[in-house]
């Protein structure tokens, strides 16, 4: 197993290993430890089904089975399908996903460690992939603040809304969600999360507090809360923090959902086909142990 960084904020790419197959346990390791350090991991060249894929994941963790989505494989509901493609006038996949800067589940009590995609088919034009998956690194972030801020915000929280989310997709035009039924509202309630967290692979601290999720820091003035939310969400743009994941088909791209924020780019066309395989991985284990 060769692992080679980007160079870049965060990526690193990984060759030598077929994730079809079981994983030994000082390649799992050596993968972990990656994803600390390097955020984003890309696999090229992997043939996976949606049962291969599924028990890649569920080496790092509890697979998540998402409340809201009703795209999953068949036999799989761990594996959600992400897909611009129709067939027989259905959608095959949600097709908006992941559009907007967040952090997944940080909506959730149980957070989650790791999001892995399968590329199954991946749209290009003039030679070019799209639909880009862009990144920002929250251990950069958190390390770039100025020490006041970090001094203000210690030992705060911030609520985090699953619906802040969704309901802002539902509005774009052209979206295929549905709205949230109380019965979805009331499984994924609004939880609060620490401002700053220590990462479970690194032992470093992270900014955990995303533009997707996050509506208030909890015990402010609404006006201060706000004002300071902002001052975050602009602070995560700087471009030293960015990087951008361009697809190719057979990829699998597993990323840290601690020390990262990402965002789809939706610049491909309805009938530019997009299809990919994805699941969610909770933060379940032990990961400073397991990396030793």
């Amino acid at each position: 197993m060769r692992v080679t960084a980007s160079g870049k904020p965060l990526g690193a790419t990984i060759e030598d290993i077929d994730l079809s197959q079981p994983v030994p346990e000082a390649q799992f390791k050596g993968i972990l430890r990656a994803l600390g350090a390097f955020g984003v991991l890309c696999f090229p060249g992997q043939r996976l089904d949606a049962g291969a894929l599924a028990r890649f994941g569920a080496l790092f963790g509890e697979l998540e089975i998402n409340v809201a989505n009703r795209f999953q494989e068949p036999g799989h509901p761990e594996v959600m399908i992400l897909s611009n493609m129709i067939r027989e006038g259905q959608p095959l996949g949600l097709g908006d996903a992941g559009q907007g800067w967040h952090t997944d589940m940080s909506y959730s009590k149980q957070i989650a460690l790791a999001n892995v995609l399968y590329a199954v088919k991946v749209p290009v034009r003039d030679g070019r992939p799209l639909g880009d998956t862009q990144f920002r690194n929250m251990h950069a972030a958190y390390e770039g603040l100025p020490a006041e801020l970090k001094r203000r915000l210690a030992g705060r929280t911030a609520t985090h809304d699953f619906a802040k989310f969704w309901d802002m997709m539902r509005a774009r035009p052209g979206s295929q969600r549905a709205p949230l039924s109380p019965a979805q509202r009331a499984k994924k309630p609004p939880v609060s999360q620490p401002v700053f967290r220590i990462h479970p692979i690194t032992g470093r601290t992270v900014l955990y507090c995303n533009p997707g999720y996050a509506v208030r820091i909890d015990g402010m003035p609404e006006r201060e809360s706000a004002e300071l939310l902002e001052l975050l969400f602009a602070h995560q743009e700087k471009p030293e923090y960015f990087y951008a994941h361009q697809w190719a088909e057979g990829q699998v791209l597993m990323w840290d959902n601690i020390g990262t924020v990402h965002n789809a780019v939706p610049d491909y066309h309805p009938e530019e086909s997009r299809y990919m395989r994805r699941v969610q991985v909770m933060a379940t284990k032990d990961y400073a142990r397991l990396a030793a």
